[in-house]
């Protein structure tokens, strides 16, 4: 069972259901992974997502990276890839945290010219990828973590943010 934690910055517009969105986004890009089994597993498996401001966003980055600016998604692991194998009911797992920036995400959804809701799915899926283990650091583990969020994604009926694929 996947249990998503979101806690939401005023800045959020408190219209959207950020709380399915979030729920959404993480199943799917669970199950588009080498463990969709988390997903429907009996062990509880949980992660957090806080939608933040910029400001937040900017000093996790300068602490933790060493940028010294908000960028739009941020992933904090908690578990080792070897946990996501376990089958048997067990003590939960917590995958880790993910911290959205508003403005930040805003920016980018307007300048792709799409909904901020749908990018913001986008980055809760790349986010949940990087709990899982995934990362983009050379061509190939970027072309592979792209097709899963593009899957990921089109399961949620959002467009592939990187362009067609066959």
């Amino acid at each position: 069972m996947l249990e998503v934690a979101i806690e939401t910055d005023g800045e959020w517009d408190s219209s959207t259901s950020w709380a399915e969105l979030a729920q959404a986004a993480a199943t799917a890009a669970i199950a588009e992974s080498a463990f969709p089994q988390l997903g429907s597993s009996e062990r509880t498996v949980e992660l957090s997502i806080r939608l933040a401001s910029d400001d937040e966003v900017h000093a996790l980055n300068s602490e933790w990276r060493g940028k010294d600016k908000p960028t739009n998604v941020l992933s904090f692991p908690m578990a080792e890839r070897n946990d996501f194998t376990a089958t048997a009911p067990g003590p939960e797992l917590m995958l880790g945290d993910i911290i959205l920036a508003r403005g930040v995400c805003a920016e980018e959804a307007a300048e792709k010219a799409i909904p901020l809701e749908s990018h913001a799915a986008h980055l809760m899926v790349h986010g949940t990828l990087h709990l899982l283990g995934y990362d983009h650091m050379d061509e190939a583990d970027a072309a592979d973590m792209e097709g899963r969020e593009a899957r990921a994604l089109a399961r949620l009926g959002i467009a592939d943010p990187y362009g067609d694929r066959d």
